[in-house]
């Protein structure tokens, strides 16, 4: 375990307090100011990006291990400890979510109905969120998960679409669910090692049986699954993308699904690894479903937000596959598949928003031929897809070939059914594209202004992303694969 710490300043610690200052802030603003409350949003969103891009840029992958570290005892008599830390696994989870929230900020620049609570949840949300992937300890993962996932309902119940109310609810108890199976796994885990210590590399040096093992790692991958849209407890996933508005969207399938598979990996699979052996099949068969499942769906959708959502669905299956390979080209697969989806699925709501703010519907049919009236919103739609299909050089494209070439070895049949899955997700994603961007041109969609330079920022940002790291795969491969090596060896 490696401790660069900046000769003791806890970065990790700071990058967690930029959202909650910024929380805090916008708290005392009062909100008639809304541009005021838009400027200190995007300052903290700001602040919190620079030092995640730092941090990646300082850790150094050729030493590997837990870096950043950040140890004190919290709770003596039932061993809490604020133990925060990163390596190759939650460093990219650690930038994925900077950018989406920079970008996602930004993005909704436009807002006026109720801007200082709308931001001040946001924040709350992705201090969760940075809380869970950097945290080393059980305890404090469970408690920031679940302060993730609380201000989804408001979120969505408030500044939500279509059908909010169902989305928001049918969300908050999936996701509470999946809380019910999480909490019983780790007081398991954390009583069968004596209840001395939550800490997760103390717990991962205990020799849990192999009953014990089984039983735990199942109950931590239905409960994290849910979260990550495992089929068949995916259903709450693209309600609840399409009711969002625009940045929670962006957070939803960008970053709050990746918690999910990351709880699989980070806990499941690193505490029980024989559990994972024995479980792998039954996780290789559900990512399997999910990514045909996802596609089939997808091809049905008239709704483009409902065409992302099980475009996620599809993906996530992917992630799932990846992992339950439980090899180095498998994982590495997976977390980079988790990145570069997160940035796309960003991508697309952000085009989406724009769009259906400009036109009033997201229905398909009643769009066409929007890239003679909106090429510029259209362009960011269109290279979402090309992403989302896999195309070369584009960051999904790495992600999904580390995962087929790991599956295709070790399961073989999974591994061909996934390849057919992303031949039908290239389908239907083309014929969206083809549906609402081409075509004959609706009338109705003559003058509508296209995105302005301003807007058109945190678009164009996202689609750097996915292009540079699609060019050189080597700069996020180096760092996740650092960590995978020897976490492999435990299975």
């Amino acid at each position: 375990m490696s401790a660069m710490n900046m000769a003791g300043f806890p970065i990790l610690t700071t990058i967690l307090m930029t959202t909650i200052v910024g929380l805090l802030v916008i708290l005392f603003i009062p909100p008639e100011k809304t541009k005021l409350i838009k400027q200190v949003s995007l300052a903290s969103a700001s602040i919190g990006l620079v030092l995640c891009l730092w941090l990646y840029h300082a850790y150094d992958f050729h030493k590997g291990g837990l870096q950043f570290v950040e140890r004190f005892l919290w709770v003596k008599s039932i061993g809490i400890y604020w133990f925060n830390g990163v390596d190759g696994i939650n460093l990219p989870m650690m930038l994925l979510t900077s950018i989406v929230l920079f970008t996602g900020v930004w993005t909704m620049w436009e807002l006026e109905h109720r801007v200082k609570e709308f931001y001040a949840l946001m924040f709350l949300l992705v201090a969760g969120v940075y809380g869970v992937f950097m945290s080393m300890d059980l305890f404090w993962i469970f408690v920031w998960y679940d302060v993730s996932l609380f201000p989804m309902y408001p979120l969505i119940a408030i500044w939500g679409g279509t059908r909010k109310e169902y989305g928001a609810m049918k969300l908050t108890l999936y996701l509470l669910a999946g809380s019910a199976f999480i909490l019983p796994a780790i007081l398991f885990l954390w009583a069968k090692a004596g209840g001395h210590t939550f800490d997760l590399f103390m717990l991962q040096k205990i020799g849990f049986s192999l009953f014990d093992q089984k039983v735990a790692f199942l109950m931590l991958y239905l409960g994290f699954g849910i979260l990550a849209a495992v089929w068949p407890f995916h259903t709450w996933s693209p309600v609840g993308h399409v009711a969002a508005p625009t940045a929670v969207s962006m957070i939803h399938a960008g970053v709050l699904m990746k918690l999910g598979a990351y709880g699989i990996l980070r806990i499941g699979m690193t505490l029980c690894p024989q559990g994972a052996v024995y479980w792998s099949h039954l996780m290789a068969l559900l990512g399997t479903v999910g990514i045909i499942y996802g596609a089939l769906a997808g091809l049905a959708q008239t709704d483009l937000k409902y065409v992302i959502g099980y475009s996620s669905v599809s993906h996530m299956g992917l992630v799932g596959l990846g992992l339950a390979t439980l090899t180095v080209n498998g994982i590495n697969g997976a977390v980079f598949q988790m990145f570069a989806h997160g940035i796309m699925t960003a991508l697309f709501f952000s085009a989406v928003g724009f769009i259906y703010d400009r036109t009033h519907t997201k229905i398909i049919p009643e769009l066409g031929g929007l890239s003679k009236t909106m090429p510029v919103a259209s362009s960011f739609f269109i290279f979402a897809a090309l992403a989302g299909i896999g195309v070369p050089m584009l960051a999904s494209f790495w992600a999904e070939l580390l995962v087929l070439t790991a599956a295709v070895k070790v399961f073989p049949v999974a591994g061909y059914l996934a390849c057919a899955g992303m031949i039908l997700s290239a389908l239907f994603m083309l014929r969206v594209v083809q549906r609402t961007f081409y075509g004959e041109k609706n009338p109705r969609w003559e003058h509508i202004p296209d995105v302005s330079k301003f807007l058109a920022v945190p678009r164009v940002i996202l689609m750097s992303c996915i292009l540079f790291f699609g060019l050189f795969p080597k700069v996020i491969l180096d760092v996740i694969q650092s960590t995978v090596i020897p976490f492999v060896t435990r299975f």
